[in-house]
């Protein structure tokens, strides 16, 4: 997602998966990001559960409420959120194997074998 610099698009929301250029401020974790209007929505919604008790469980919206196009103008903004934590992931991996960790622990600690790490994140064939 990567723009070369010149200012254009480098993150998109996890969340409402609007891009960096859409809102005022994106917070970066983990391979994920959390733009200033989900930010305050949480808020809100934070503020509202400390009133009412035990927060039900969270819902997004229905399926069957979205038309297609609604659906379909949201897949490729999906998907550039799944690109980006992919990409944070590799690299992550890549800080592990810097250091010296071998392929099995970071299988393991990935829920995988050591061949199915090498396989995913090597980039050798």
């Amino acid at each position: 997602m990567d723009d070369g610099g010149d200012g254009g698009v480098f993150a998109r929301c996890s969340f409402c998966t609007k891009d960096n250029t859409e809102v005022t401020r994106l917070i970066a974790g983990p391979g994920v990001y959390i733009c200033d209007g989900c930010v305050g929505l949480c808020g809100d919604i934070l503020e509202e559960v400390s009133d009412a008790g035990p927060a039900p469980a969270p819902r997004l919206p229905e399926w069957g409420q979205l038309t297609d196009e609604q659906m379909l103008e949201h897949v490729p903004r999906i998907a550039g959120t799944v690109r980006q934590v992919e990409t944070s992931l590799h690299s992550w991996v890549g800080e592990l194997r810097t250091r010296g960790v071998t392929w099995t622990r970071i299988g393991g600690a990935l829920g995988m074998t050591r061949q199915s790490a090498w396989e995913r994140f090597s980039g050798e064939e």
